[in-house]
């Protein structure tokens, strides 16, 4: 059975390239749903405030 891993220990050459490779930085979150999140909430706040003081 071929294990299709290499192992980086296993010869010099890919043990310098594991041990110099810079890790990706994942990409930042985006805010876009939150403050959509905060729109709505105010939104409906707003509404419930305005249906007590008219009720």
């Amino acid at each position: 059975m071929s294990d299709n891993s290499v192992d980086p220990s296993g010869n010099t050459e890919a043990f310098r390239a594991f041990t110099h490779s810079v890790p990706e930085e994942p990409a930042p979150a985006s805010k876009t749903p939150l403050i959509i999140g905060a729109a709505v909430v105010a939104v409906v706040l707003i509404a419930v405030i305005a249906w007590l003081a008219v009720g």
